[in-house]
């Protein structure tokens, strides 16, 4: 599980990449955040179609939910790596990806791979940060529950 110290344990090139990240101008990040849980849940996704296309909007909108909750400090480190992801250059430099939404599913998984098994710190941090918030995104939501055979929450009499 990502802590907070891990994620905020990075060296001056990562700070330095987070600053330039945050001179863009904010974007929204649901196209970024829609290719990268394209990417993270596509076995568990419907294939094609509307359907596919409903899923994808349900995750997005549960991760913003995530990020809501998240305490104040979390939301702008969240916000900060968004800026790096979002901004073409940092994007191209830390990402290896063009636009996020013409970016291919093998492209946006390979980028994720390369960060998950990084030797920096921030990158590896930024994977947790972004699965995590995908996950909790998606397996949120109730009807998504019976894919992995959790029944819900106990009942309570």
């Amino acid at each position: 599980m990502l802590t907070r110290g891990e994620l905020l344990k990075t060296g001056a090139g990562g700070a330095m990449l987070l600053a330039l990240g945050g001179c863009a101008a904010p974007a929204d990040r649901s196209t970024t955040l829609r290719a990268i849980a394209a990417a993270i849940l596509d076995g568990a996704l419907p294939s094609a179609g509307p359907a596919r296309d409903a899923a994808l909007s349900r995750a997005v909108e549960g991760v913003h939910i995530a990020i809501s909750g998240l305490p104040p400090a979390v939301q702008d480190e969240v916000s900060q790596l968004f800026g790096l992801l979002d901004f073409p250059l940092t994007r191209r430099f830390v990402a290896g990806v063009g636009p996020w939404d013409r970016a291919s599913i093998p492209e946006v998984a390979a980028f994720l791979e390369r960060w998950r098994t990084s030797g920096v710190t921030l990158f590896r941090s930024g994977y947790q940060a972004l699965h995590q918030l995908v996950y909790a995104g998606w397996y949120g939501a109730n009807d998504t529950w019976a894919a992995i055979g959790y029944p819900g929450p106990p009942r309570i009499a």
